[in-house]
């Protein structure tokens, strides 16, 4: 007998296995509908939250994750002393940083920002409050991340953002893809689900070439098109960091191993 439309049946979630895959925010919540004490989620939004997120904590300065476009999200930053980042833009002669990765290059005098955006910081958010400790992956840290919690005593649900449709639908984005596989490739599989071995084999495919694969999937293409070709090539850059990315209360620091 099948469950009623609408619903999502157990299965969805995953729940035999200790490492698993999901896409966008009805994944996320899919894999944490019976977290534990101990399990771990890692979003993943290589174009671009989690990759400007990686690049702010290489910087030493705090991210904390926000939904997009909220009303509020002034006053949020406001009350906690953080500069709020918005939209994509580079170049900001006012020393603002955006969801542009490139937008943090030299950067000084920020020690907090409040990093919103439709996919990886609105999933971080709402997963704050799922009892999972949340830690942000990109493909500079993917290794970094990897090694740090396949360490961890609970389970490990990776989660790719994915992007939009026009509609507002989910778009599976394949650079998101890439990205969790991987996390995923750097752990141990055994106990991984056919969702999260799929993952982990398509990041093997593309491995070697990468940085011109990113640049010619289709948001690759897109952010070239609208004059961000440097977004896609720091996104690129597969293994340069060493960061991890662990959202402690609202905000997200570098953690190290200690996840």
């Amino acid at each position: 007998m099948t469950e009623p439309l609408g619903t999502s049946p157990a299965a969805h979630g995953q729940r035999a296995y200790g490492v698993r895959f999901d896409w966008g925010l009805a994944g996320a919540r899919a894999l944490t509908a019976e977290a534990e004490p101990g399990d771990l989620a890692v979003v993943v939004d290589v174009l671009s939250f989690t990759t400007t997120l990686t690049v702010a904590v290489e910087a030493g300065i705090e991210v904390y994750p926000y939904p997009w476009a909220a009303a509020d999200a002034p006053a949020y930053a406001g009350d906690r002393d953080a500069v709020l980042a918005t939209g994509r833009r580079v170049g900001l002669e006012d020393g603002s940083v955006s969801l542009s990765p490139a937008s943090f290059d030299g950067v000084s005098g920020v020690d907090r920002v409040v990093l919103p955006s439709p996919n990886g910081s609105a999933i971080s958010f709402a997963l704050a409050s799922s009892g999972v400790r949340v830690v942000g992956a990109s493909l500079r840290n993917a290794a970094a991340v990897g090694r740090a919690v396949g360490g961890v005593a609970g389970r490990v649900f990776v989660v790719a953002a994915g992007e939009r449709w026009p509609d507002g639908q989910l778009r599976p984005a394949v650079e998101d893809l890439w990205g969790a596989g991987a996390v995923l490739a750097a752990l141990d599989l055994a106990s991984a689900s056919p969702e999260a071995r799929v993952a982990a084999a398509a990041y093997d495919a593309v491995r070697a070439d990468l940085a011109r694969e990113l640049a010619e999937c289709a948001s690759g293409r897109e952010l070239v098109a609208a004059g961000f070709g440097r977004d896609v090539e720091i996104a690129g850059a597969v293994g340069v960091s060493a960061v991890v990315p662990v959202l402690d209360g609202e905000c997200f620091g570098d953690r190290g191993q200690e996840v």
